[in-house]
């Protein structure tokens, strides 16, 4: 997901990604493998954040100087879709958002 129109301060914001990060993975019951891993760029930068899953990972990498930020949700089993739309505004603060699905699998 491209995520555009969001304020700085809220890319910066560890707590805020963390807590988008939980209503995801409760939302889709998607199974944590470990610790999340955050990386919080000196200024102007923002942050990367990596979650493994048992059904592969979620992960994002803001740019608060752009009010930006880009989502990854990669799972290997279809899941329900949360409005992520509604989800990005709330945690993050977006003006929009684009969403591409990419199905996967091995075609028999």
């Amino acid at each position: 997901m491209d995520v555009c129109g969001c304020p700085p301060e809220r890319l910066k914001d560890t707590a805020a990604l963390a807590a988008l990060f939980e209503e995801l993975i409760v939302l889709m019951e998607l199974k944590v493998v470990g610790q999340p891993q955050w990386h919080v760029f000196p200024e102007p930068g923002g942050i990367t954040g990596l979650t493994l899953l048992a059904e592969s990972h979620l992960a994002v990498h803001t740019f608060p100087e752009h009010g930006f930020a880009a989502l990854n949700v990669y799972c290997c089993r279809t899941r329900k879709r949360p409005d992520f739309e509604a989800l990005l505004a709330r945690h993050l603060g977006a003006a929009s958002c684009r969403v591409r699905e990419l199905p996967r699998g091995v075609e028999a």
